[in-house]
């Protein structure tokens, strides 16, 4: 064979290689600081990317307006951990397609200091109340309680969940809504109100992605409690499993983005 044909046949192996391990981006809603969520979720796209072949990348945003942005333009979306709402846009107006979901339900809480017993969601306004930056589940949840412009909340801004408790807890706010599973974990903390629950997050793949990648993800994540490694990926990332799901378990959930710009 002559150089350049060895020199074809190595290129065309290499684009084939290529093509066969791809590099796919895994998003999960901010709801932690960018180093955090990395932190926290790369023994995820470690375990899929063993399991998979596929090379697969965390993409963490800084907050919810830059995550936002980033999902209706498509940018860093190829696999995403996400809200229902979320998950319920994308699938709607993406066609993404739901692989599975975390286990239950969630829900969030509006909550004072154990000192300020508050019994009617009415006593908050032109209070400062804490919250992520929407459209985090959290901001629309309470935009939701309190629809009078006129009777609203001062709203201040936390990092995550977890910054929005504390600034109760330090006396910046007077409260915060954050997510219910949260409350437990502080002593000195009331319980106003507890919102609407929601399917827990669901683990979608862009239309982009191959059938065989998203089958071999599904497959990954759904076996993930019946092997040692996966078990060892699930308590390393706080969660006890993922189980089967669909789009119907999102239907409508995105409705609560109708009021947010770009939707």
């Amino acid at each position: 064979m002559s150089p350049s044909a060895l020199l074809f046949a190595f290129a065309l192996l290499t684009a084939t290689a290529d093509l066969q391990a791809e590099t796919l981006m895994l998003s999960i809603q901010p709801i932690l600081p960018k180093d955090q969520i990395i932190q926290a979720y790369q023994p995820l796209a470690d375990y899929l990317s063993e399991k998979t072949g596929q090379e697969i990348k965390i993409k963490a945003h800084s907050n919810f307006l830059t995550y936002w942005s980033a999902m209706r333009s498509g940018r860093g979306f190829d696999l995403v951990l996400d809200a229902a709402h979320f998950t319920d846009y994308r699938i709607r107006k993406k066609g993404y397609e739901v692989l599975a979901k975390l286990p239950d339900r969630v829900s969030f809480s509006v909550v004072t200091h154990e000192d300020d017993l508050v019994f009617d969601i009415e006593e908050l306004v032109l209070k400062k109340v804490a919250t992520m930056v929407s459209p985090s589940v959290g901001a629309l949840r309470l935009n939701q309680l309190f629809p009078d412009p006129m009777r609203q909340p001062r709203i201040l801004y936390a990092q995550d969940s977890l910054d929005a408790a504390q600034m109760v807890l330090e006396r910046r706010a007077f409260a915060a809504i954050i997510p219910s599973a949260l409350v437990s974990s502080f002593e000195a903390l009331n319980t106003v109100m507890v919102t609407e629950s929601m399917p827990h997050m669901g683990f979608s793949a862009a239309p982009g992605v191959s059938d065989e990648v998203k089958k071999s993800v599904q497959q990954a994540l759904l076996s993930a409690r019946d092997t040692e490694e996966g078990r060892a990926m699930l308590e390393q990332i706080n969660f006890s499993g993922f189980e089967p799901a669909d789009a119907t378990i999102y239907q409508g959930y995105s409705e609560l983005l109708q009021q947010v710009i770009g939707y």
